[in-house]
């Protein structure tokens, strides 16, 4: 598979290594070479950024679990990557929400307790919250079923779904799911075209839904499903993608070639780092209270790289913000962002749905941190509209 995968897809397993910054999910590493015959590879920089990318866990295709409700398939094998895929992104949220961005697999065990139970809900049985059985339960109205393949869209719906029924089931003592989920989408069924809109008043209402109006902000997972262009993405949308992996609250990219997704989770120059779901590996469902499982099956040693420009234009992005500071901070990186796309944004940023817009004599620094996002939205529509 892993020889089909690189003929036949492209992707790469050897790293062209380069001096250039990488970001990986918002931390820069700096590779810089003290000896000038010194490759970049054996640098500090790039073994700190080894060390980092060896602890984002990975999600692969698994063979031998309990069969997927009343179907027959014990394996998600050629079908179940857009699955693992997200799978992977919503870990890192909760590795970063639980244990902090800096946080490493330890060398020795016994593992820390938040890091196994991360690893027991995505096992591969009904009695783990985000298995592969669950998220199909929850994403059958978005047409997920076994041996099909989803689109990152209806993905992100299904997320959104399977949380909805984890508040609805109200049981304040699980804590396994943190966090409210924010779908930013242009419309609604996220097919057809326009900038998405991420807005403030929207994301406050779900903090509140979610935590029962018991605090005022509360964790929020933000995913936002895109589509850049049809054969391939626009190339006026790259620099903007790569420039998300910058922003702190980063957790990476759903993306791939077309029916073959991945984890996108860094960038260096024109390439973007993966992990790859595409590899076949015995069921494993670790108990939360096993402080010292064989977790290796759940970490890729083997860094791989590909080119921004040709993953599939259809994606998700992924960000998390920890509280309301950190929710303003991403809106303020986010603007900026959009500012600078010269008309073409990949989302903007707004107070309030149909708000009307202040007079340019009403306006102030302090009361205008969002304008350029929406002057920006409005002058894409048409690009939008023509992919």
């Amino acid at each position: 598979m892993r020889r089909i995968q690189e003929r036949v897809l492209g992707y790469k397993t050897n790293v062209s290594y380069s001096i250039s910054d990488i970001w990986l999910l918002g931390v820069c590493y700096k590779i810089t070479l003290e000896d000038p015959s010194q490759e970049p590879v054996h640098s500090s920089g790039y073994a700190a950024f080894s060390e980092d990318f060896s602890s984002r866990i990975l999600m692969t295709y698994r063979k031998g679990f309990v069969p997927i409700g009343d179907s027959k398939y014990t394996s998600d094998v050629n079908w179940g990557c857009m699955l693992r895929s997200s799978q992977m992104l919503v870990a890192q949220a909760l590795l970063v929400h639980r244990l902090g961005r800096a946080w490493r697999k330890p060398l020795q065990q016994p593992f820390d307790r938040d890091y196994i139970e991360i690893l027991h809900i995505f096992g591969d049985s009904e009695d783990s919250l985000f298995s592969i059985h669950n998220l199909l339960k929850a994403g059958e109205s978005y047409a997920l079923a076994p041996g099909s393949w989803v689109g990152p869209y209806a993905m992100c719906r299904t997320w959104e779904t399977l949380a909805r029924c984890k508040i609805e089931k109200n049981e304040p003592e699980d804590k396994s799911f943190p966090m409210a989920i924010y779908i930013v989408s242009g419309d609604e069924d996220g097919e057809r075209g326009g900038a998405p809109v991420l807005c403030i008043e929207d994301a406050s209402r779900i903090c509140s839904e979610f935590s029962r109006n018991q605090v005022d902000w509360a964790p929020l997972l933000l995913l936002v499903p895109l589509v850049l262009g049809l054969d391939k993405v626009n190339p006026r949308y790259l620099p903007l993608l790569a420039a998300t992996f910058t922003f702190p609250q980063s957790l990476g990219i759903l993306g791939g070639r077309p029916g073959a997704s991945t984890y996108l989770i860094g960038v260096q120059d024109d390439k973007v780092f993966y992990l790859d779901p595409h590899e076949v590996q015995q069921t494993v469902n670790i108990s939360k209270d096993n402080l010292e499982a064989d977790t290796s099956s759940y970490h890729c040693n083997a860094i791989r790289q590909i080119p921004l420009e040709s993953i599939d234009p259809s994606l998700a992005i992924g960000f998390y913000c920890r509280d309301k500071d950190d929710f303003d901070n991403f809106c303020s990186r986010a603007s900026e962002l959009a500012a600078e796309s010269n008309g073409a944004p990949l989302f903007t940023i707004t107070q309030a749905r149909h708000s009307p817009k202040s007079s340019s004599t009403s306006k102030t620094p302090e009361a205008d941190p969002f304008d350029a996002a929406d002057d920006a939205e409005g002058s894409a529509q048409d690009d939008w509209q023509l992919l």
